[in-house]
């Protein structure tokens, strides 16, 4: 089995998918839950671009590549709007941790 570059960034999708995923379950903090979401859905962006691979010498297929430009303008809504989400939490709760007072998230 070689390592082509399609499958490299497939690969590569895969691993920045699992990362964020991990960093949105495990992080309590709510920017490091977004930046995890961020980077999950790079991993995605990436494994569609490695979808999009023909062969060598063949033009990408155009519709992967659409959606990732799509996805892009989407994830940067939704980041928009989960920065402003998460600092209303913070104004109301003074942490950004929901489920812990503000005392708690003070402490190192």
């Amino acid at each position: 089995m070689t390592l082509t570059p399609a499958l490299l960034y497939a690969l590569a999708g895969c691993a920045l998918f699992a990362i964020g995923l991990h960093a949105l379950v495990v992080q309590p903090h709510l920017l490091r839950k977004i930046l995890g979401l961020n980077v999950s859905g790079g991993g995605v962006f990436l494994v569609l671009v490695a979808i999009a691979h023909r062969g060598p010498g063949a033009a990408p297929d155009p519709v992967p590549h659409a959606m990732v430009l799509t996805g892009i303008v989407v994830a940067v809504c939704g980041t928009a709007v989960a920065l402003v989400l998460a600092g209303r939490v913070h104004r109301a709760t003074g942490t950004m941790e929901p489920g812990s007072s503000p005392a708690e998230a003070r402490e190192p």
